[in-house]
């Protein structure tokens, strides 16, 4: 049996989170419950990673709140992680995710 020092290994999948990825410009629009603190648990996601939104609006229509959230250099992954956690927050009803330069990239999704 050969030493395992003489088994070569390739790397071949790609590091998402590395640092030279390209970076886009994300655009969050959520719809919630208009809860308290909800705003808050938004956007302590993005504290959590020390992350500063370049804009956020906000709007209250009877029992619902619409956020748009605008962050810049996230790569893609990092972005559509976010998104992920956005919608496993209690009171969010759906959370679309777009690249600012593209189109609508992910269908509005709720949370049961």
């Amino acid at each position: 049996m050969p030493p395992i020092e003489s088994v070569s290994t390739v790397h071949t999948r790609a590091d998402v989170w590395h640092t030279a990825n390209t970076h886009c410009l994300a655009q969050y629009r959520l719809q919630t419950e208009a809860e308290a603190d909800v705003l808050c648990r938004a956007l302590n996601l993005f504290a959590l990673q020390g992350l500063t939104p370049q804009q956020v609006h906000v709007e209250r229509e009877d029992d619902l709140l619409t956020m748009e959230i605008l962050m810049d250099g996230l790569s893609w992954h990092r972005a559509q992680v976010i998104a992920e956690k956005l919608r496993n927050l209690i009171s969010v009803c759906s959370v679309t995710l777009r690249n600012a330069d593209e189109t609508w990239l992910e269908p509005a999704q709720a949370v049961g």
